[in-house]
């Protein structure tokens, strides 16, 4: 039932959408095989299975607006445009990388593109975007900041003080909370006191929207509706899409705290074999014209890292290049 009802929102346009959901995930699963390897400095945080809130967020947004992301931002660099060669590069350390080998996995930024930065500490990305939010609205443009966060970032203060200001201020902001059940190793259920978290939004008077977040045409269609009312001046959205991460929390967690069976329940609930279903059901795709696309985009994120492990390293002088700004 639920796949047919994706499937009748579904047309030509959706098949772009399905390629950036395969490119997260098969630079992601990539990504998982370099840590295995060896190739990956520090720690990697993978998100397979919330593909569908990159990408649907993504989608509502446009040229001139900003984003900020947990360090689990892979997806939404890719996303917003970076390119896999250069997201690979970055995690591998290289210097053609996004920030020249320096942030690694958990510091994805590309100014250029509108991500702001990917932030280690959690919940630290939320008041970036207030300021990015206060700053559209005070030089006048017509412009959205949207935060990408975790559960467990809406139990700090950073998030309950960035809600807060930004809707006493009216600020274009949009706050989108990928609930995975999990703040890194704790269920939901053990840290936080509400049993949703769009709920929180009533203590701002703004609008809290739940939305399921392995439905990337929903996703697309709710973050639009925050976006339309932000643009507008009607000020911030909290928005809480239901999602869950096929991994454990870092590459160095085997997850056994999950109860047995709960796995194999969202893995039936995959975003991309959902948006799958739905573009063949629509008659915009045929299930073997889906395989191509498979193995096309697999092929170029394969390439992607090929190239990304052939740049080379940063010398020892480079430690000290973009460390301060002047002026």
């Amino acid at each position: 039932m639920v796949r047919a009802q994706l499937a009748a929102r579904c047309d030509r346009g959706d098949v772009e959408v399905l390629r950036t959901m395969l490119v997260i995930r098969y630079f992601e699963d990539e990504v998982e095989q370099m840590f295995s390897r060896g190739q990956v400095r520090g720690s990697t945080h993978l998100g397979q299975g919330q593909e569908a809130v990159a990408v649907g967020a993504s989608r509502a947004l446009r040229r001139g607006d900003s984003v900020t992301c947990t360090y689990r931002g892979h997806a939404a660099l890719l996303a917003m445009g970076a390119t896999a060669e250069r997201c690979f590069g970055e995690i591998l350390g290289k210097t053609d990388g996004l920030c020249r080998g320096k942030g690694g996995s958990m510091h994805l930024t590309d100014v250029a593109l509108g991500v702001l930065g990917s932030f280690a500490i959690v919940g630290a990305n939320l008041p970036v975007t207030v300021g990015a939010a206060l700053a559209a609205q005070y030089r006048g443009q017509d412009a959205v900041s949207l935060a990408f966060f975790g559960d467990g970032s809406t139990n700090i203060g950073a998030f309950h003080e960035s809600l807060n200001l930004a809707a006493i201020w009216h600020l274009p902001a949009i706050f989108v909370c990928e609930n995975n059940l999990y703040g890194e190793y704790s269920r939901i259920e053990a840290t936080t006191s509400v049993a949703s978290i769009a709920d929180r939004a009533v203590a701002y008077g703004i609008p809290g929207v739940r939305v399921d977040g392995n439905d990337v045409l929903a996703v697309r269609s709710a973050v639009g509706e925050a976006v339309e009312r932000a643009r507008s001046g009607a000020g911030p959205t909290l928005l809480e899409a239901l999602t869950y991460r096929h991994r454990g929390h870092s590459r160095t967690d085997p997850a056994t705290y999950r109860p047995p069976g709960e796995l194999e329940e969202w893995l039936v609930r995959d975003p991309i074999a959902r948006l799958a279903y739905g573009v063949v059901e629509a008659g915009v795709l045929t299930t073997g014209e889906v395989d191509d696309l498979e193995a096309q985009v697999e092929a170029e994120v394969l390439a992607g890292a090929t190239t990304a492990l052939g740049w080379s390293d940063p010398e020892s002088a480079d430690r000290l290049e973009d460390v301060f700004a002047d002026g």
